[in-house]
C-alpha cells in the first residue's frame, strides 16, 4: 500500500510527527502550516529537499491532496480544526487536549460517528515503556481488578515559559486552568484499565510566585480524585510543582505495580515494578518483587521524544488508517474519558468541592444537555459563559510581565536565528 500522505498543522510541536514521516514507511509529510515563518522556515531547512508544500493560512492548507492531518496547534484549538478536518474527508491525529468545552466535546463525538473518519487522541504518555507495559500486564490480568490508581504529571516551565507562551497575554497557556491538562497524569491510567470515569471531584492550589512571574492566571497546580466504572478510584495531579516528575501506580485485588519516580535514577520513569499474587488472598505465599526496563519494542523508536512515545502514538494511527482494526489507537471516547474529568473538576472546584458527574458521550441522549455549553476560561470560545481562572477569582497581572516575558522570548528567538 502507498505511504498516507500526512499534513501537519502546527510546526513547532509537529516537528516530532514530521520526523516520523521522515523515517517511517507507512507514511510520509506532503504539507506543512504554521502562522509563524520563523517556523516554517526551520521546517524548510530541515527537509530541504523533501517535495512538502507550506502554507501560513489553514483555509489554504486544509485544501491540500492529503489523506490525514496532524493537529499540533494550540492546546485548546483542537476540536474546531479537527470536526472541520474530518468534514474535509481527511483522518485526524489531535495533539492534546481534545475539546475546551463540552459543547465542543458533543460536536467532536458526532463529527466522528457522521463522516466515520479515523480520529486518534495523540496522549503520548500512555505510549512510554512503563504505561505501556502495565497496560499489558493488567489486561493479561496480573494484578486483578483495578482497586486504586495514581497518575502524576508535574513540570515546572518557568525556565522554559518565554518559548512555550511568547509573552503573550491571552495565550491559552496563561489563561488555563487549574485541571485543564489533566491528560497526561490521568490518561495512562485509563489506557491500562479501559475503565469509563464516572464521577470526579477536584482540587486546586492557590496561585505561587513561579505563576506571577511567568504571567500564568491559574493555581499552580491541580487535582482530580476520578471514581471509575468499577468503582476503582484514581487520584490524578498535574501542574507546576516545584521540581518535576512523571509517575504511575495501579493497585489491583491481587498485586501493584508502578513505575519509578524520576528521582529513582535507574532507569528513570521508563523502570516498572511490580508486586503480585497468583490469586486475590495469596497472602503466604511469598512473590519476589519484579523490577525491570520493559524491552525496547523496535529500534525505531529510539530517539523519538518523551521515550519513545511520540513515535508509537504516530505509528499505531498510520496502521489504524492502512487497516490494522487492532492498532493501540486512543479514540474519541477514550480521547474524552481521559479530559472530560478535567473540566468537570474544575466545575467541582468553583462549586466548593462538589462531586461531579461525568457524562458518557457514547450515548447520543446524554449529549443534549452539553450541546450549547461553553463554560471555559477563553473568552473567544466561552462567550456568555465565561469562568474565573481559579477559585478565587481572575487575578490581575501587569501588563509589564507580559512585557518581559516578551522580549526574553524576542531574544531566544533572535539567537537562534543568528545560529541557523
Amino acid at each position: 500500500m502507498a505511504k498516507i500522505r500526512v499534513g501537519v498543522l502546527g510546526a513547532h510541536r509537529g516537528r516530532t510527527m514530521i520526523e516520523y514521516c521522515r523515517k517511517a514507511e507507512n507514511a510520509e509529510v506532503v504539507a506543512v502550516c504554521d502562522k509563524a515563518p520563523y517556523e516554517l522556515a526551520r521546517v524548510r531547512r530541515e527537509s530541504a529537499g523533501l517535495p512538502i508544500a507550506y502554507y501560513d493560512t489553514f483555509d489554504d492548507f486544509i485544501k491540500h491532496d492529503m489523506d490525514a492531518v496532524v493537529l499540533a496547534n494550540y492546546a485548546n484549538e483542537h476540536a474546531p480544526f479537527a470536526i472541520r478536518t474530518m468534514k474535509e474527508g481527511k483522518h485526524v491525529f489531535s495533539e492534546v487536549l481534545p475539546v475546551q468545552t463540552m459543547k465542543e466535546a458533543v460536536e467532536l463525538v458526532e463529527t466522528v460517528e457522521q463522516t466515520g473518519k479515523i480520529y486518534a487522541y495523540g496522549e503520548n504518555y500512555c505510549y512510554m515503556a512503563a504505561p505501556r507495559e502495565m497496560r499489558r500486564l493488567y489486561r493479561a490480568g496480573k494484578i486483578g481488578e483495578f482497586e486504586y490508581g495514581e497518575g502524576e504529571y508535574v513540570h515546572n516551565c518557568e525556565s522554559i515559559w518565554p518559548e512555550i507562551a511568547y509573552g503573550e497575554k491571552d495565550h491559552w497557556r496563561n489563561n488555563m486552568f487549574s485541571t485543564f491538562y489533566c491528560t497526561h497524569s490521568l490518561g495512562p491510567l485509563i489506557h491500562i484499565t479501559g475503565l469509563r470515569p464516572v464521577q470526579v471531584t477536584g482540587f486546586e492550589s492557590t496561585l505561587n510566585d513561579r505563576r506571577y512571574r511567568t504571567g500564568s492566571k491559574c493555581a499552580a497546580f491541580g487535582m482530580e480524585l476520578v471514581t471509575l466504572e468499577n468503582g476503582g478510584i484514581v487520584k490524578s495531579i498535574h501542574g507546576d510543582l516545584y521540581k518535576n516528575n512523571i509517575s504511575y501506580v495501579v493497585y489491583g485485588d491481587k498485586g501493584r505495580m508502578e513505575s519509578a519516580r524520576e528521582d529513582a535514577q535507574n532507569g528513570g520513569h521508563d523502570r516498572i515494578y511490580v508486586n503480585a499474587d497468583a490469586f486475590p488472598g495469596d497472602y503466604d505465599t511469598p512473590h519476589p518483587v519484579e523490577t525491570y526496563l520493559p524491552a525496547e519494542r523496535e529500534e525505531a523508536s529510539k530517539g523519538f521524544g518523551h521515550g519513545g512515545s511520540d513515535f508509537w502514538s504516530m505509528y499505531y494511527f498510520i496502521e489504524k488508517i492502512k487497516g490494522d482494526d487492532a492498532a493501540d489507537v486512543i479514540d474519541v471516547y477514550e480521547a474524552l474519558d481521559m479530559c472530560l474529568p478535567g473540566l468537570f473538576a474544575y466545575r467541582s472546584i468553583l462549586a466548593g468541592g462538589v462531586p461531579m458527574e461525568i457524562p458518557d458521550l457514547r450515548k447520543p441522549e446524554a449529549r443534549q444537555k452539553w450541546r450549547n455549553d461553553t463554560a471555559c476560561t477563553m473568552p473567544a470560545a466561552a462567550g456568555d459563559m465565561l469562568l474565573p481562572t481559579t477559585k478565587n477569582g481572575t487575578p490581575d497581572i501587569p501588563d509589564a510581565v507580559y512585557d518581559s516575558q516578551r522580549e526574553k522570548w524576542e531574544k531566544i528567538l533572535a539567537e537562534r536565528e543568528g545560529k541557523k
